[in-house]
């Protein structure tokens, strides 16, 4: 499964709720919904970085006799995606939180390596020479795993959230 954006959405009960809102003129019960609603997704975030941190990439190892040595790179592969995940909330006309991989922080050669990443095998030319290649693997399914482990609470949050601002605005 590719790695695609969280949405935590209930997303006929927050247009209806921010269409109120804006009537009403409460800026600030507004505002502090949002702000509600992307605490609610600041764990899951937090729990993707450090997850992508922690990854074990293995590599099959060389053989008797290959030459090898250190990465010719100095970029931190799983430290650089980890940034790049982000967390964004809409009231618009898709309202919820979303939790998803900026690619454009991404190096252009990394671009797809979250997707990759999260298949479990990363097939790369060693060294930059597409003559020879090397297979390393990973868990697989770190994306989907981690939100798995936080849909139920991140939506039950919302739900409240939804709720009291509800309750304030009637």
């Amino acid at each position: 499964m590719a790695i695609s954006s969280v949405q935590i959405l209930g997303t006929g009960q927050l247009l209806e709720l921010q269409r109120r809102l804006r009537a009403a003129g409460h800026e600030n019960i507004r505002s502090s919904m949002q702000r509600r609603i992307r605490r609610a997704a600041e764990p899951l975030r937090d729990d993707l970085q450090s997850t992508i941190r922690g990854l074990s990439i293995r590599s099959a190892g060389r053989g008797s006799g290959k030459r090898g040595g250190r990465s010719p790179t100095t970029r931190p592969l799983r430290a650089t995606i980890a940034g790049a995940i982000r967390i964004s909330v809409r009231t618009g006309g898709n309202p919820g939180a979303r939790v998803w991989v900026d690619k454009g922080l991404l190096p252009p050669d990394l671009k797809n390596m979250p997707q990759v990443i999260n298949t479990g095998r990363i097939r790369h030319p060693v060294f930059g020479n597409r003559r020879r290649w090397a297979t390393q693997t990973a868990t697989p399914l770190w994306w989907d795993k981690t939100v798995q482990r936080h849909q139920a609470r991140m939506t039950s949050e919302v739900a409240r959230v939804v709720d009291d601002v509800r309750r304030r605005i009637e």
